[in-house]
C-alpha cells in the first residue's frame, strides 16, 4: 500500500508516491499537458502510475488564499478531486499546500538549482511536500 500526491498545476501535474511504509515521500514525474482543460491523458497516466506502485490513496493539493479562502484554482482542484475519484475508485484527500511551491523553490536554491531550470522540477518537488506533510500528520496522528 501507498500513497500518491499530486501537486495540480495550470499545465502540470507533479507526482510523489510514498514508500510502502508510509514514512516517506519521493518525487516521481511531472505530468505535462499542452491545454489546461485536456485531463484524459493525465488522468490516464495517473491511473499507470497507482496501479505501478500500488496506490491505495490519493493526496490532492487545495491551494487556498493566505486568508484560508478558496479561489479558482482551489475550485479546479476540487473539481479533479471529484474526476479523479470517479475514475480510480480510491479516496482523495485534499490537503493544503500553501507555501508548498515557495518551499520547493527555496530548496532548489539551497542545492544550488539555476534559476532558468527550477521550473523543470518545482511542480514535482511541491508534490513531494504535499505528500510528506499528509505522511507526517497521518504519523502523528497515530501516535498521540
Amino acid at each position: 500500500m501507498r500513497i500518491m500526491g499530486l501537486d495540480l498545476g495550470s499545465k502540470t501535474v507533479g507526482v510523489a508516491v510514498s514508500d510502502p511504509l508510509l514514512i516517506t515521500a519521493q518525487g516521481l514525474e511531472i505530468i505535462r499537458r499542452k491545454d489546461e482543460n485536456k485531463l484524459r491523458q493525465t488522468l490516464a497516466r495517473i491511473e499507470q502510475l497507482i496501479e505501478e506502485y500500488e496506490v491505495s490513496e490519493i493526496v490532492l493539493g487545495l491551494p487556498k488564499h493566505m486568508n484560508d479562502t478558496l479561489g479558482d484554482r482551489a475550485e479546479l482542484s476540487l473539481a479533479f478531486q471529484d474526476k479523479l475519484e470517479r475514475r480510480t475508485g480510491l479516496p482523495v484527500t485534499m490537503w493544503d499546500e500553501r507555501l508548498t511551491t515557495v518551499a520547493a523553490d527555496r530548496t532548489m536554491m539551497e542545492a544550488g538549482i539555476r534559476r532558468e531550470h527550477r521550473k523543470e522540477y518545482v511542480d514535482k518537488i511541491a508534490a513531494v511536500f504535499i505528500l510528506q506533510g499528509y505522511l507526517d500528520y497521518r504519523a502523528n496522528k497515530e501516535n498521540a
